[in-house]
């Protein structure tokens, strides 16, 4: 196949036609002094879609969750995050670093933070304990759930009763509100601050959003700027973050259809072990009874034909279906993992 078939990520998309010629065209202004026009739409538009009063573009979203926690924490604090979670596994230590806080990871059998999981996390008002001030939750998460609404009103409920802020890690919020079948504000409601990725999905080049407070966001933009993210004329690529929010979360349930066929098409192979309770989302994870050898050679395998994929990850292999890429190629890609397999 000519096309270079690509499911190690839904960050890897490339920007529609549309999206070219729209960032082609943006009007632009000094986004640090305020006056990027096409900057100001889209953090309208993003405050709107979240529910909050404010928005703030940022690069990343890695840049987006330290910043909330920068604005909502003093150095010493105690933050409570999942242990596989991004911001504690995938974030380089950034919280440490960046804002001296102390991160306090909660074990959970499918990685969700329940209420009294939480009750057990909060540090005591005792002098030889840092005082817990935020819970990081995250939805969807990377295992390809979704946390449901009635946990997430019962774990911020329970979080405010200790006067805790709640920031969610909402990289994939659009696939949440579509496996949901509800707005992503009526996720969004139940946290005081949420980032989410315009890149990750949605098809835009780059860049995430932090949405809250416009108290919050005033603060939080004179951290951004601490950590060089005055962007100047970056309304270019704004221009496709509105298309990213306006015209692509409606492609989202196809890729969750997607990655359902996919499942029940590896299922198929023999020696192929499909996760199945609990994913989604647009990902399929399985495991492979084969030697490792075999194993580890599927990545540069697949690369001969065309296919870009991970290799295997604490046992297991993850493929993630995206907006570029098709039901035809998908059965491509089956094919060629049953053929390698035999």
């Amino acid at each position: 196949m000519s096309k270079i078939i690509d499911i190690r990520s839904d960050t890897v998309t490339q920007p529609t036609p549309e999206m070219r010629r729209v960032m082609a065209e943006a009007p632009v202004g000094d986004d640090v002094y305020g006056d990027d026009p096409t900057v100001n739409r889209l953090e309208a538009l993003a405050a709107e879609k979240a529910g909050k009063e404010a928005a703030m573009f940022v690069p990343s979203g890695t840049m987006g969750n330290q910043l909330a926690i920068m604005t909502h924490t003093k150095r010493g604090d105690d933050v409570i995050c999942g242990r596989n979670s991004h911001i504690f596994v995938h974030e380089v230590g950034a919280a440490s670093i960046l804002s001296g806080v102390i991160l306090n990871p909660v074990d959970s059998k499918d990685d969700v933070i329940y209420p009294g999981l939480l009750e057990k996390a909060i540090r005591e008002d005792d002098i030889h304990c840092p005082p817990t001030t935020l819970l990081c939750i995250e939805n969807a998460l990377a295992t390809g759930m979704v946390v449901p609404l009635d946990v997430m009103e019962k774990v911020y409920n329970t979080a405010k009763g200790h006067s805790l802020n709640v920031h969610m890690d909402g990289a994939r919020l659009f696939n949440a509100a579509a496996a949901l079948g509800v707005p992503a504000a009526e996720i969004t409601k139940y946290t005081d601050t949420v980032m989410f990725c315009l890149s990750k999905g949605l098809c835009a080049p780059v860049g995430s959003i932090l949405a809250g407070s416009r108290e919050f966001i005033t603060r939080a933009r004179k951290n951004r700027k601490i950590l060089g993210g005055g962007m100047r004329q970056c309304g270019i690529l704004a221009a496709a973050g509105i298309l990213a929010l306006t015209e692509m979360p409606a492609h989202l349930a196809v890729d969750h259809e997607n990655a359902a066929w996919l499942r029940q098409r590896l299922a198929k192979i023999p020696g192929v072990h499909v996760k199945e309770d609990g994913i989604q989302i647009n990902m399929v994870f399985f495991t492979l009874d084969h030697p490792m050898e075999v194993i580890e050679s599927l990545p540069e395998k697949f690369l001969e034909r065309g296919v870009k994929i991970n290799g295997i990850s604490a046992g297991e292999m993850r493929f993630v279906t995206n907006h570029d890429v098709t039901r035809e190629d998908l059965a491509y890609v089956a094919d060629c993992l049953e053929e390698f397999l035999k």
